[in-house]
């Protein structure tokens, strides 16, 4: 049936899979993309939203490589937003509300009119491996399929088991089976599993719901869009969302179901996302709270379905429904589907390279969930690099690997494998410590050459992206070599209250005190006619606000990841042996046996490893 042998073979089709598919196929690999059903291509399993807080960094950085993450949330949103625009562009985080149906429709398309990728519905059951290079997969229905390079991105689909109240029943997602076998092979190849959880609130009729008694959130006025590419526009029309809130009753209903919720009866042993807490968790842990915030989204432009953001619950469904009904314009709410947790089996992935390969089994990658993260966009990052990372293996080509001063997704990653996780891993700005060069508006300057040098992005990114950095850098130029004069400038500072001028001076002065904005500037003439002569568009203009006024700050950051990046390049050999380093603290000497971090830099992350214990490092390699 498969006559060929795949060089990269993709499993399971969430958000990871389809990116790792979608990238290998892209560079020129020969790809397969197996999961148990082709209609749930990229389903938004959880909520109908892409980006937020650094998750939106990460969809920019994605798109910037030519991945499709960004293309098809702007071409299915129904409202974007621009999150912490009050505080400065490091911070600014892009999020839109997603018509969930259309969303994975697009996906599919995408990946239907990509070349070299092929697909297959069925279960894969078990890998195959000899002499530790994996070799293929194995079907649940007996057939083998020969790959140079197998993708894992099981999602919570591995020994998924459901829990609503005391009711538990298998399966990934809700109406979708557990898939079975593979865990049990690389338990016996080797690797080290463990269990975790997460959840989903019930889906409601938005027709019975009274929008009157909420608070509604609309979009940004002027929407910008994740895509640097030209393939997408921005939204003309949106969708609002609306917020409500619980109440002491409502905690008081919740509380009775307590002794029948698997959070609190055993059943459920495994740690859920911190940052993302079922509601009977935060009434639990924060009892103290009189209410606590429900974001009402619509699951598309045309759907009356609605996901409820904050009410996150395993709770027997009465106990739901008595509860929601408690809340202001939720009175008459009916169910479409009620609220679930589910537990699946993951690897912790201090057992990965930072290529995303298993340092058991060559060829062999894991991305998403499997790794212990939560959020689609994690996982969309892990599977683009997987996907990168298996073609080039098999091409016998250098790796990859974005550093920390470089992305949020080597961030992300090197996060994973030098640290692990034991609970649900979710990105924050707080993680990258050079978040003023990893800004959602400069990805495509950070990351669109490195992808274009593999054979990922194309031509006409990369020209769109050098005419972007050419015309900013242009216009950063001109407003240091053009002076104004106090007539022109002091009007602008009246009205900002800010101090005002005597004499004449360079633009980049001015411009660069906090209170004063590109478009107070833009009102200056030699200014609005330089933008006009030069044909600068939105993004040009900002980007050139940004250099001006954060100039010193993004220096400063540069010249701190260049010291780091000294460490980065001290290699430590894969077979080193530390226990000859005496030195070493015990713990330090255990660690890095087990993680054998890549680099001197990389080992200095690790937990237990000491700036003493990084000297003695240092010392033996001669430096």
């Amino acid at each position: 049936m498969f006559q060929e042998k795949y060089d990269v073979i993709v499993v399971g089709a969430g958000h990871a899979g389809s990116e790792a598919a979608a990238a290998a196929a892209n560079m020129g690999s020969k790809t397969l993309l197996v999961t148990m059903n082709l209609q749930t291509i990229a389903q938004m399993s959880c909520n109908p939203a892409m980006g937020g807080i650094a998750k939106g960094q990460i969809v920019r950085e994605i798109d910037a490589m030519g991945g499709y993450s960004g293309i098809v949330s702007d071409k299915t949103a129904i409202q974007f937003k621009m999150l912490n625009k009050s505080k400065g562009p490091a911070m600014w985080s892009p999020r839109v509300q997603s018509d969930r149906m259309r969303f994975a429709e697009t996906w599919r398309l995408m990946l239907e009119s990509t070349p070299n990728l092929d697909f297959y519905q069925e279960m894969i059951s078990g890998i195959i491996v000899e002499d530790g290079i994996i070799k293929g997969v194995r079907t649940s229905l007996g057939l083998t399929i020969e790959g140079k390079s197998v993708v894992l991105t099981n999602g919570t689909f591995l020994n998924g088991l459901i829990h609503i109240g005391e009711k538990q029943f298998g399966g990934g997602r809700a109406g979708e089976k557990a898939s079975t076998g593979i865990t049990k092979d690389l338990i016996d190849l080797g690797f080290e599993a463990g269990r975790m959880k997460t959840g989903t609130p019930p889906r409601v009729d938005g027709r019975s719901l009274d929008f009157s008694k909420m608070i509604e959130q609309p979009g940004d006025e002027i929407p910008e869009k994740f895509s640097y590419s030209d393939k997408t526009t921005t939204l003309k029309n949106q969708r609002s969302c609306h917020m409500s809130y619980t109440s002491l009753d409502v905690h008081d209903i919740l509380r009775e179901g307590f002794n029948r919720s698997p959070m609190f009866n055993g059943s459920i042993q495994s740690l859920g996302p911190r940052y993302c807490p079922s509601i009977e968790d935060k009434i639990n842990r924060f009892a103290d709270k009189d209410r606590h915030q429900l974001f009402v989204e619509p699951e598309g432009w045309d759907t009356v379905e609605y996901y409820i953001n904050g009410f996150s619950t395993s709770l027997p469904e009465d106990i739901q429904f008595k509860a929601l009904r408690k809340v202001a314009g939720f009175e008459n709410v009916k169910f479409f589907r009620p609220g679930y947790a589910i537990e699946y089996d993951y690897f912790p992935p201090t057992q990965l390279k930072h290529t995303l390969e298993t340092k058991l089994v060559s060829g062999l990658y894991f991305a998403g969930q499997i790794n212990g993260t939560t959020g689609y966009e994690e996982a969309a990052s892990q599977g683009l690099m997987a996907g990168i990372n298996a073609h080039l293996k098999v091409r016998e080509m250098e790796p990859f690997i974005l550093q920390r001063n470089e992305a949020y997704i080597g961030v992300l990653i090197d996060d994973l494998i030098t640290k692990g996780t034991e609970e649900p891993y979710r990105m924050f700005t707080s993680r990258a410590e050079y978040r003023t060069l990893l800004r959602q508006d400069n990805a495509d300057f950070r990351l669109t050459p490195k992808s274009f040098e593999i054979g990922l992005a194309g031509e006409e990114r990369m020209r769109k992206m050098e005419e972007k950095k050419r015309k900013s850098s242009a216009f950063v130029q001109f407003f240091k070599d053009t002076s104004v004069a106090p007539e022109e400038m002091n009007p602008i500072f009246q009205a900002r209250e800010s101090a005002l001028v005597q004499q004449s001076d360079k633009m980049f002065k001015f411009f660069s005190r906090p209170e004063i904005t590109m478009e107070d500037m833009r009102g200056i003439g030699s200014v609005a006619k330089y933008i006009s002569e030069n044909d600068l568009d939105d993004e040009m203009i900002q980007q050139t606000e940004i250099q001006v006024k954060y100039s010193g700050y993004i220096a400063k950051e540069r010249n701190n990841a260049d010291k780091l990046n000294r460490l980065e390049g001290l290699k430590i050999p894969a077979s080193f042996d530390y226990s000859k380093l005496k030195s070493l603290s015990y713990e330090a000497r255990e660690k890095l046996s087990k993680i054998k971090p890549a680099t001197v830099s990389q080992a200095s992350r690790i937990s237990g490893v000491s700036p003493n214990d990084v000297s003695v490092l240092l010392v033996y390699m001669g430096r």
